[in-house]
C-alpha cells in the first residue's frame, strides 16, 4: 500500500488518504482559517463559529447533530487554532460515509439559530473563566500577546466576554464566507478503505460545494521590542515563560530548531531542563520547551513553575543550559542519540492513526505534500551539530520573559 494517496475535487478541495489495516476510520476537514484571520471587531469569532456549526443544520436539529455518530459508537469534534479550523470524526470503517456526510453538513449547511447561539455564548464564557483559573495555560496567551503586539497573532483564541455578546448569525455567516473557501480546505482520512471509495464519498458530500477562492492575504507581524514583564496574579507558585520569535513553518531551519527544543525540554525525562531543574535540583515539577511555527513567523517558549524562592535559581540554570548550547557543539555521540530519540518519538506518534491523519491533513494543506518517515529520517540524519548551535545563537541570543507572581 502507498503511504499516502491524494486527489483534488473540481471545486478545489484537496484530499489525502492513508490506507491501514484497522476496523476504525478517521476523517477530518482541515480549513486554513483561524483566529489570525479575524478582523479587529471579530476577535473570538473563529472559535465561536466552530462551536456554532454543531447547533443545527438545514436538515438536523442540534441534538440530531450530536447523536448522529455517537449513537453508532463514534464521535464528532472540532478545534480552532490561530491558523486553522478542523472538524473531525472517528467511526467504525463501515460508518465512514456517515461521518463524511455529517462533517460536510455542519461545515456547509449550518443555520446558526439565535436561540442556540445565546446558549453557546454562556458555554464559551464558562470556558474563558475556566481558562483564567489555569495560570499554566493563560500565561502562554499573555506571552503571545506581548510577543505579537498589534498583530492578528497577538490576541487569544477564545475572545472576550464582551466581544462574544456582539456576535450573531450574520456575523458568523460573513466570517465563514470570507475565510472558509474551498481552495483552503483538505479532506483527510485514514482507514482500511480503498481510495476509490474515499474519493467517491468525498465527491458526493464535499464536491457539491460551490468553488470559492480566498481574496485576502495574511500580514506578517511587526518586530516587537524585547521585554521582561511581571504580572501579579497572586498564585501559589511562580509561573514563567522565557521565549522569542522563531522560524516560520516553511523555513529550512525548522528541523534543527525542533531538535534543539527537544533537547532542551521535550517530552522525554532526559531533556536537559528536566534533568537540571527537576531531577538534579528538585526545583520544579513542570518544565518544558515548545516551538510553534506559523505561516510567516514562529515562537519558542521555555515554561516552568516553581516555589517563589526557587524562581531565580531556575532561571540561572536555564540561562546556563542555553549558553552551553550556544557555545558548545554537540558531540557526535550526543547528536546521534538525540536524532535517534527524535525519530523514535515521531514513529511512535504515527501509531496514533487519528493524530497522524490530522497532521497529514494540515501538512498537505500548507506544504502541498507529506513527508514519509523515511524522508524525515533522511532530513534529520543530515542535520549537523553546527546547525543546532547556529540556531541556538540565532533564537536565544535575545529572549523575552513573562512572570506570574
Amino acid at each position: 500500500m502507498k503511504e499516502f494517496e491524494t486527489y483534488i475535487l473540481p471545486n478545489g478541495i484537496k484530499g489525502i488518504h492513508r490506507r491501514v489495516k484497522s476496523s476504525i476510520s478517521h476523517c477530518a476537514l482541515v480549513i486554513n482559517a483561524g483566529t489570525r484571520d479575524e478582523r479587529k471587531d471579530e476577535y473570538g469569532l473563529a472559535h465561536f463559529a466552530e462551536h456554532a456549526i454543531f447547533k443545527g443544520t438545514e436538515r438536523r436539529k442540534a441534538y440530531q447533530v450530536n447523536c448522529r455518530l455517537e449513537n453508532l459508537g463514534g464521535e464528532l469534534n472540532a478545534y480552532t487554532t490561530k491558523e486553522d479550523t478542523t472538524i473531525h470524526a472517528t467511526t467504525l470503517k463501515t460508518d465512514f460515509s456517515k461521518a463524511a456526510e455529517l462533517i460536510a453538513d455542519v461545515a456547509f449547511h449550518s443555520t446558526f439559530p439565535e436561540k442556540e447561539l445565546a446558549k453557546e455564548r454562556e458555554v464559551i464564557v464558562d470556558e474563558i473563566n475556566t481558562y483564567k483559573d489555569s495560570p499554566a495555560d493563560l500565561i502562554f496567551d499573555n506571552f503571545e500577546e506581548l510577543l505579537f503586539t498589534d498583530s492578528e497573532l497577538g490576541h487569544n483564541i477564545l475572545g472576550t466576554k464582551s466581544s462574544l455578546m456582539h456576535f450573531g448569525t450574520e456575523n458568523i455567516k460573513r466570517f465563514l464566507a470570507r475565510t472558509h473557501t474551498t481552495d483552503q480546505m483538505v479532506f483527510s482520512s485514514i482507514g482500511n478503505i480503498p481510495l476509490s471509495r474515499i474519493q467517491s464519498v468525498a465527491e458526493r458530500y464535499f464536491g457539491q460545494r460551490e468553488a470559492s477562492t480566498r481574496t485576502f492575504s495574511r500580514t506578517a507581524p511587526e518586530t516587537t521590542p524585547q521585554f521582561e514583564k511581571v504580572l501579579n496574579k497572586h498564585t501559589h507558585q511562580i509561573h514563567c515563560i522565557i521565549g522569542a520569535r522563531a522560524y516560520d513553518i516553511h523555513s529550512e531551519q525548522r528541523l534543527p530548531l525542533s531538535l534543539l527544543i527537544n533537547i532542551l525540554g521535550g517530552p522525554s525525562a532526559n531533556s536537559r531542563l528536566n534533568v537540571v531543574l527537576r531531577e538534579k535540583n528538585g526545583l520544579s515539577y513542570n518544565i518544558e520547551a515548545s516551538y510553534v511555527p506559523y505561516n510567516d513567523c514562529g515562537m519558542v517558549a521555555i515554561y516552568f513553575s516553581s516555589d517563589h524562592h526557587n524562581a531565580d535559581h531556575c532561571r540561572e540554570l536555564i540561562d546556563k543550559e542555553l549558553q552551553s548550547l550556544r557555545t558548545t557543539a554537540l558531540s557526535t555521540r550526543n547528536l546521534a542519540m538525540i536524532k535517534r530519540q527524535f525519530l523514535a518519538q515521531m514513529a511512535i506518534s504515527m501509531e496514533n492513526n487519528e493524530g497522524y491523519m490530522l497532521g497529514a491533513g494540515k501538512s498537505y494543506l500548507i506544504h502541498d505534500e507529506i513527508d514519509t518517515l523515511e524522508e524525515v529520517y533522511r532530513k534529520v540524519t543530515a542535520v549537523k551539530a553546527e546547525q543546532i548551535m547556529e540556531v541556538a545563537n540565532d533564537i536565544f541570543a535575545k529572549t523575552s520573559t513573562l512572570i506570574y507572581r
